[in-house]
């Protein structure tokens, strides 16, 4: 993690050019990563079998944990981990996005269940700090960025699941400038929980004379506790059971005329819960590397140990066995999904440098080129390593066997955990259809194009096969795509069909900069990154060309 973020993106000296972080160095940002990844191994790490197994545990509207979370969670917060990026003023650390990008990695490939409660903190605080009044702020701002309290986001309910222009919850204006609000909300991750003292839910809610659809809603702040210690009308009705994420409750609340406030503008709620989506899609895709690496680690430790068979070529006398590591189907796995990984940190780490650049450069063009980058890379992570997640972790349960299918080896969990990755947060589908039909159609593709061309320039000498790649996809984009989707006549449904394929597309060419960058930093030709870096070109790299022969199939006439 550390040679990809200082040797690979050279981190330290670009947040140097930034005035909140003249004085950083790497020095600092190693000390905070070894102390992150001792928290995560000794603290969170061994929670997590026994929250799958004993779950979070409901009755009668009560919900508690498993054994150890709330403990751990209070040792997590008091040592300031949920405050690392957030401003000084606000309790928090004023320390990058990126080294909290990778403090969320880690807690999800430890622990993806506990993982869960602060996940997402970040995007709340970010939701108050910009959005909240005064009075807001200064009530909960510095509990949430310090996680003290933690945040839900309250948006789905039964009828309306990615359509947020069906929610019903209704906030009826009050004398005292407060909303009552009523509705039920399904999908609440910690709705409800013995880990904090408070809960501070954000809630999409309409008001009486709002017009339907998505431009109706509003946001509104309702606490669990109110500041003289009373209720609120919030109550837990029950907790989901899963497929995964055990530890984590999953909660149906319902909100009988709870009292709370307004978050930002009448009928401008989704501007500001969209603040807290797009941080939450970031941390979702580190949640796929997290994930991936954990079930990677264990398959290759398992590969390591266990013997079975000579392998071809191999040294090892008849009747002797080889650990199966040396069989070239199971290095084939285990190289392909290092591919991911490695890959996936250059894209993840480099996304959250921007968003401090977005926050902390003086100069616009920068600002505006970084915000391109998250704007258009951003739902490729969360799709396309979530997708990754799953099926990689399925592909390392298949190094073990049938051993792989026993809960004692672990592995299992993974594959459970890591399938709500591709559904939560928008799920893969509408991140794809968010990319191409809301992001690149709109403006003539000139932000992706334009991206290419910056990906392209910043490929080293030598990328041949990713630079004809990269040339290809922009003049597909160019020549193809944009002519038959915005013609006279075209079928409105024509870019539905070709979003999937045109994410997949994006993200394997990303992969393809990520590694040549990689290739190419010194201290790189060593056997742990060669090994990744084939596996990526021999068996995830073919994708690319299926991938274009799909859309051009769907561009073509039946």
């Amino acid at each position: 993690m550390f040679f990809i973020l200082q040797q690979v993106l050279q981190a330290p000296e670009q947040l140097r050019g930034l005035p909140a972080y003249g004085e950083f160095d790497a020095d600092l940002m190693q000390q905070v990563l070894e102390e992150a990844g001792k928290f995560v191994g000794e603290v969170i790490a061994p929670l997590n079998r026994e929250g799958d197994e004993i779950g979070a545990q409901f009755n009668n509207g009560t919900v508690t944990t498993p054994p150890g979370f709330r403990e751990a969670y209070q040792a997590f917060w008091q040592a300031g981990w949920p405050a690392l990026s957030a401003a000084g003023e606000d309790g928090g650390q004023g320390l990058p996005a990126v080294l909290e990008a990778m403090l969320y990695e880690n807690l999800s490939a430890a622990n993806h269940g506990w993982t869960m409660a602060p996940g997402l903190l970040h995007g709340a605080y970010e939701c108050i700090k910009h959005h909240g009044s005064d009075t807001l702020k200064a009530r909960y701002l510095e509990k949430v960025a310090t996680g003290e309290w933690l945040a839900t986001m309250c948006l789905t309910e039964p009828h309306a699941g990615s359509d947020l222009g069906l929610v019903r919850t209704k906030a009826v204006p009050q004398a005292d400038g407060r909303y009552l609000l009523s509705g039920t909300k399904i999908f609440i991750s910690g709705g409800e929980h013995d880990l904090t003292d408070n809960i501070v839910h954000l809630v999409l809610a309409r008001l009486p004379e709002a017009p339907p659809g998505p431009k109706g809603l509003s946001l509104f702040l309702v606490p669990k506790f109110y500041e003289d210690g009373t209720r609120s009308a919030v109550a837990c009705e029950r907790i989901e059971e899963k497929m995964g994420l055990h530890g984590s409750p999953t909660c149906v609340m319902r909100f009988d005329e709870a009292a709370g406030w307004m978050v930002g503008e009448p009928g401008k709620g989704l501007n500001a819960m969209f603040v807290m989506m797009n941080a939450a899609r970031l941390h979702v895709g580190l949640q796929g590397i997290g994930l991936l690496e954990a079930a990677w680690q264990k398959a290759d430790a398992y590969a390591q140990e266990r013997q079975q068979m000579r392998a071809p070529g191999s040294p090892s006398k008849a009747g002797q066995a080889d650990p199966i590591q040396k069989h070239p189907a199971m290095r084939r796995i285990l190289d392909a999904q290092r591919a991911w990984i490695d890959a996936g940190r250059v894209l993840a780490y480099r996304t959250a440098l921007e968003l401090d650049v977005i926050k902390h450069h003086p100069d616009p063009a920068k600002r505006e080129t970084a915000n391109r980058w998250c704007t258009l890379v951003t739902p490729v992570l969360k799709a396309a390593w979530t997708d990754q997640a799953f099926t990689g972790a399925s592909a390392c349960l298949q190094v073990f066997g049938g051993h792989g299918y026993v809960r004692e080896w672990g592995i299992e969990q993974h594959v459970r955990d890591a399938r709500v990755a591709m559904i939560y947060e928008g799920t893969n589908e509408i991140q794809a259809i968010d990319l191409l039909v809301r992001k690149v159609l709109p403006d003539g593709a000139k932000s992706l194009l334009t991206l290419l061309n910056e990906l392209a320039a910043d490929l080293p000498a030598g990328s041949a096969v990713a630079a004809a790649a990269l040339q290809q996809f922009t003049n597909f984009t160019r020549e193809q795509l944009l002519v038959q989707t915005q013609a006279a006549g075209a079928s409105p449904e024509l870019p539905y069909w070709l979003a999937d394929d045109f994410l997949r597309a994006l993200a394997l060419l990303l992969m393809a900069w990520a590694w040549e960058r990689i290739a190419h930093t010194p201290g790189a030709d060593v056997v742990r990154w060669r090994a990744a870096q084939n596996g990526f070109w021999r068996w995830v790299w073919p994708e690319f060309e299926m991938r274009m022969a799909m859309m051009q199939a769907s561009l073509s006439p039946a």
